[in-house]
């Protein structure tokens, strides 16, 4: 295990240094510039596109297809997860407070980047077998003709159904298990990890196995429940301790230009640091340039593709400038980062510091929700993959193997698996941004024809 980490350390330091910083960011703000900074311009248009279609009565569509609630919804539950929670919190650990700086920075740019991703999911999605589908194998085949757009293609879906499938899902079920191997240590219950994921294999494998319809049944309930229990959990945490709030903020600003003003020179945090963990974190939360969302706008029912796009920045904010916003801010207003803890503990602790012993059940709740539905969306995005890949022949394989990859990641160490994710997320981005710029004349084509026009659908 330690060469492995040694190895796949060395590939992230290749990947978080340089390479994927320029690529994600420069992405965004091609993108922010070129379609005249759209996440600002067209944002209430994006609320209204969002919550215009809210709805829980379980909907269903022929070929696979989605309501644009569901389809967000679905993309939602796969930003909102494990990065919100604890992957804050590494954030915060690993490049301290002004991580959180470029992972707005990021976030801001990446709402244009996955506005691009939206409209080409939907512009370039097809049938296959009877069933709508679509993502980025379907745009990088468009993007590049002939030998390259075929080797991409296939290279990207390789690298997601590592990234999300098997490794994001290792993650997922790892912060479950630590959670609530927190929560039954400090009350002397002793639950063996392997136990926690088994549980959650078993009940993720009844889901897989419903396909698309009762996915979409799932998140469109469960996003909404998760995400307002969350929110007025951490809003009661900082409203206790609302008096540190300016110094809170002024930590994330400082620290993005001089880490050891706020942490020490001792934390040895440089500002080097502190943008690539708040990339990668950022990524791993919001998913905006990584090419996975895109396969749930591909399966909206919308009037067209600018309309997905919109709602799909609107994901984006939810995703990083709220939820994750109230992680980063329970934890620095509690004074948490002094604790010694990292992960999902860190959060835990910030919570048990306002609620008490309930602080950790409350986490391990909320992540369990938050979690169980990342690995849900992310199931599927694989899945499409592997049915281009191997056809639908491929999928039971598939299905037992990401079961079998949410056990094994709830025994792992956390520093592993979150190494082994940054790893392979970093590799999908690469191909998915390529086909974004070769096919930014079409995003911007599409956004000047409908921009004039009301987005409802």
């Amino acid at each position: 295990m330690d060469t492995l980490m040694q190895l796949v350390t060395k590939g992230n330091d290749f990947l978080w240094s340089f390479l994927l910083i320029i690529l994600l960011c420069g992405t965004g703000l091609y993108y922010t510039i070129r379609l005249r900074f759209i996440q600002v311009r067209k944002f209430g248009e994006g609320v209204r596109q969002v919550f215009g279609h809210f709805s829980m009565n379980g909907e269903k569509h022929e070929k696979g297809e989605m309501t644009p609630f569901q389809s967000i919804a679905t993309a939602i539950a796969a930003q909102v997860g494990t990065g919100n929670l604890a992957g804050a919190a590494t954030a915060l650990i690993g490049g301290g407070p002004g991580a959180i700086f470029w992972m707005w920075v990021s976030a801001f740019l990446g709402m244009a980047t996955i506005y691009a991703e939206a409209v080409l999911a939907q512009t370039y999605k097809t049938e296959v077998n009877g069933e709508v589908t679509g993502g980025p194998v379907y745009y990088i085949k468009a993007a590049f003709k002939g030998n390259f757009g075929k080797v991409l293609s296939t290279l990207f879906a390789i690298f997601i159904v590592l990234a999300l499938g098997f490794m994001g899902n290792m993650v997922q079920s790892n912060s479950i298990s630590t959670a609530f191997s927190q929560v039954f240590t400090s009350r002397n219950i002793s639950i063996p990890p392997f136990t926690v994921g088994l549980l959650l294999a078993v009940v993720s494998l009844f889901v897989f196995i419903g396909g698309t319809n009762r996915l979409a049944a799932v998140v469109e309930k469960l996003v909404p429940f998760m995400a307002l229990v969350y929110i007025a959990g951490s809003l009661i945490v900082i409203l206790c301790n609302i008096t540190r709030l300016p110094s809170a903020v002024a930590q994330i600003f400082l620290g993005a230009f001089n880490p050891s003003a706020v942490l020490g020179g001792a934390a040895g945090v440089t500002v080097k640091e502190a943008i690539r963990y708040g990339v990668a974190r950022g990524l791993f939360s919001n998913e905006a340039g990584m090419g996975s969302t895109p396969h749930a706008h591909a399966r909206a029912v919308v009037k067209n593709p600018h309309c997905q796009g919109l709602a799909a920045m609107i994901s984006v904010f939810i995703d990083t400038f709220i939820v994750l916003n109230l992680t980063v801010f329970s934890i620095l207003t509690t004074n948490s980062l002094s604790s010694g803890k990292d992960g999902i503990m860190l959060t835990q602790y910030a919570f048990s510091t306002v609620f008490g012993s309930f602080g950790d059940i409350f986490i391990a709740v909320c992540l369990l929700f938050f979690a169980f539905s990342t690995i849900l969306g992310w199931h599927f995005f694989g899945s499409i993959n592997v049915k281009h890949l191997f056809g639908k022949k491929g999928m039971v394989p598939y299905s037992v193997l990401v079961a079998v990859f949410i056990v094994v990641g709830s025994m792992l160490k956390v520093d592993l698996v979150w190494t082994l994710a940054d790893f392979f997320n970093g590799l999908m981005v690469i191909p998915n941004a390529l086909a974004l710029l070769a096919l930014s004349g079409v995003v911007a084509s599409i956004c000047k024809k409908y921009s004039s026009e009301k987005s409802d659908n």
